[in-house]
């Protein structure tokens, strides 16, 4: 199919296009790394009358630290991140995460701020931001707003963002020396999106307590979602194979899948047990990426 007839506008500075949204509102769509939009217009599942291409904005590129946190430009492309030594260092979750997000010529077009404007249920950067505890910075002709990364996420693929705003920023705290983390998930192939996914991030005491816990689960419901109840399980306790295997129970009974064709609610749930109770322990294992991905089947990364 062919999309259906649209104005095109490649304007050069952020006010300009944030003019052209105020005006337009919902008839207009922001154009950034366009690897889920173009699809969505060939298939006239979005119509647009405008569509705002925002990839000449230099304002929203690049990676800086500032305040203890690293600031991404929405333009950022994803593999600029997964190769930046900075996010490797400061936030070593999300470097390690990112390959697993389809394949590396996706990669290359696609933005951090396109992944969670689009908010996808299934996708691994909306779920991995919501770990790390991001903030997104969203403007428009009349100001700008801070919206934490919770409230970004309401119904799939329909992110809290007015119809004139903008992201343009993502702010993610710098994990502390302590913090360790993984993601774990399922899928068909390499590069597909995930049947379900936990992001796991702890922080460790000096007597190997567990100070601090976040678990989310994605692909498994509506958006992203912390495993509050597990999470509780973790937090003062010193992790072995049972406490592990506990907190995937709890999780397993927090989440609420949905049938589709890819897999039922009763696999989902199933897996993700299987899941948190993996990304935990290669968290604490610190075990690494694995060298060589697997084409199918589970895949995990970690941190540490």
């Amino acid at each position: 199919m062919k999309p259906s007839r649209f104005e095109y506008r490649d304007p050069r500075h952020l006010e300009d296009a944030l003019v052209l949204l105020g005006e337009h509102g919902d008839d207009a769509k922001v154009l950034a790394g366009g690897q889920s939009l173009m699809p969505m217009l060939s298939m006239r599942l979005a119509y647009p009358s405008l569509l705002v291409d925002i990839n000449g904005l230099d304002e929203l590129q690049g990676i800086r630290e500032q305040d203890n946190s690293i600031v991404f430009g929405a333009l950022t492309r994803q593999s600029q991140a997964e190769d930046s030594a900075l996010v490797a260092q400061a936030c070593p979750l999300l470097a390690q995460a990112l390959p697993w997000v389809a394949h590396r010529s996706v990669r290359n077009r696609g933005t951090l701020g396109g992944s969670l404007a689009h908010a996808d249920p299934a996708a691994e950067i909306p779920a991995v931001m919501t770990a790390l505890d991001a903030t997104v910075i969203a403007r428009a002709v009349s100001g700008q707003r801070e919206i934490p990364i919770g409230e970004l996420f309401d119904v799939p693929l329909m992110p809290t963002l007015a119809p004139e705003e903008i992201l343009t920023e993502i702010r993610v705290p710098r994990q502390p020396a302590n913090a360790v983390g993984a993601v774990a998930e399922v899928g068909r192939r390499h590069g597909d999106f995930a049947l379900a996914g936990v992001v796991a991030t702890a922080e460790i005491g000096h007597d190997g307590v567990i100070t601090v816990a976040r678990l989310v689960s994605f692909a498994t419901g509506p958006v992203p979602q912390r495993l509050g109840a597990a999470e509780i399980l973790l937090v003062g306790a010193r992790p072995d194979d049972a406490l592990l295997m506990e907190a995937g129970r709890a999780a397993a009974e927090e989440i609420d899948p949905a049938d589709d064709l890819h897999a039922s609610a009763d696999y989902r749930r199933a897996v993700t047990a299987v899941l948190v109770e993996r990304a935990l322990a290669q968290a604490l294992a610190g075990s690494g990426t694995p060298s060589d991905p697997p084409e199918r089947g589970v895949r995990g990364t970690s941190d540490s």
